[in-house]
């Protein structure tokens, strides 16, 4: 009885990196229906991409300065010039191509499609063998078949739309403002998968960079403003209109310092935190727990519609996602063992080492 809790804490320090994924991703569900609901108010996507990084720098920056002013490793121009590559993947690239293509599509397609990042993080972590495959392995033939599995689901969104699902009833909520254009769903879903990629090269390039600047804080600072600057340029250059800058205190507000604070700030600190402790391929396995709960809110409570193509869509990439989740499971195991047979041969070696020692001091007692 008394190794009782002992046993609950090692249970919550086990599924701890799980149990914070499904929070970041509960919250990433809510993020989608207030962003259209400022996009449908009439803020500029790649504005709100500036405002909502300049927040998550101003609130990350504190916290970053105390809490690793001990840990922080010299930065270097050479690591500078990898920051600012990793925030145009994740930033100042990955997030204007995915909010603009909010405008043509709806956020139950986005949050489906986000479900494919999974597929791609793996095949580029096994083709710069930051991945282990073993295709001898039924898990490893299930990486294999859940990466194909989870593509074939993303063609099927893509250029599938299928019909309309009638709404049981009206909707609870209506979301005030203009609707969303929708009009080019095509065009929306080149744009979500040309996103997808680049969100996927920046989940490796995070892993790599943390190994040489492991403060997390720090990194998700600077890359709050360098994205920030990047995507101010690109706004500027789309974007002529004073009034597109200004923002009064309203939805566009409220998703700009959620969005910033919670999701840039929080949320990136957390993600950062369970690749560096599971890897990159393990954050990007829940994203489904956002798209179910996108999907849900969208149809039962803001009355979206919801096409044929893409509820089929989601289902086959979630089954696809889920058999690469099982065999990633097999990865822990193979690195336990790995880690067991290590420490087993390094303590056979020292207890060889010690034999050999006192050997020696008795042929050295025995010398006359």
């Amino acid at each position: 009885m008394a190794q009782e809790p002992s046993s609950h804490v090692g249970t919550y320090k086990r599924f701890k990196p799980h149990l914070l994924m499904v929070l970041s991703q509960v919250a990433y569900a809510f993020l989608y229906f207030i962003t259209e609901a400022s996009f449908n108010h009439g803020m500029n996507p790649h504005v709100y991409i500036t405002y909502r990084h300049i927040v998550s720098g101003i609130i990350m920056l504190p916290f970053a300065y105390f809490l690793e002013r001990k840990d922080r490793p010299k930065l270097t121009f050479a690591l500078f010039l990898e920051l600012f590559v990793i925030s145009f993947l994740g930033i100042g690239l990955t997030l204007n191509m995915y909010f603009a293509s909010l405008r043509y599509t709806s956020p139950t397609f986005l949050a489906s499609m986000i479900n494919t990042i999974a597929s791609l993080t793996f095949v580029i972590a096994v083709s710069l063998k930051l991945e282990v495959l073993d295709l001898r392995n039924p898990r490893g033939l299930a990486k294999v078949l859940g990466t194909v599995v989870s593509l074939a689901g993303v063609m099927t969104m893509t250029l599938y739309k299928g019909p309309i699902m009638r709404n049981l009833w009206s909707p609870l909520i209506h979301i005030q403002g203009k609707t969303s254009i929708h009009e080019n769903w095509l065009k929306g879903s080149i744009l979500t998968v040309a996103s997808c990629i680049t969100w996927s090269l920046w989940y490796i390039m995070q892993a790599v960079t943390l190994k040489r600047y492991p403060a997390q804080l720090s990194m998700i600072t600077w890359m709050s403003f360098l994205g920030a600057a990047q995507s101010a340029v690109f706004a500027v250059c789309i974007e002529h209109k004073r009034a597109a800058w200004t923002v009064g205190f309203n939805i566009d507000l409220w998703c700009i310092l959620y969005s910033g604070g919670v999701c840039s700030g929080l949320i990136l600190f957390i993600q950062l935190w369970c690749t560096v402790e599971k890897g990159p391929v393990f954050v990007t396995m829940f994203d489904p727990v956002s798209t179910i709960l996108v999907a849900i809110l969208a149809y039962f409570v803001l009355g979206e519609r919801l096409y044929i193509g893409s509820i089929v869509g989601a289902a086959i990439v979630i089954v696809g996602l889920y058999l690469l989740l099982w065999g990633k499971e097999g990865d822990e195991v193979y690195i336990t063992k790995s880690e067991e047979s290590d420490q087993t041969y390094e303590e056979e070696k020292d207890n060889n080492m010690t034999s050999i020692s006192s050997v020696k001091k008795d042929a050295l007692h025995d010398q006359p």
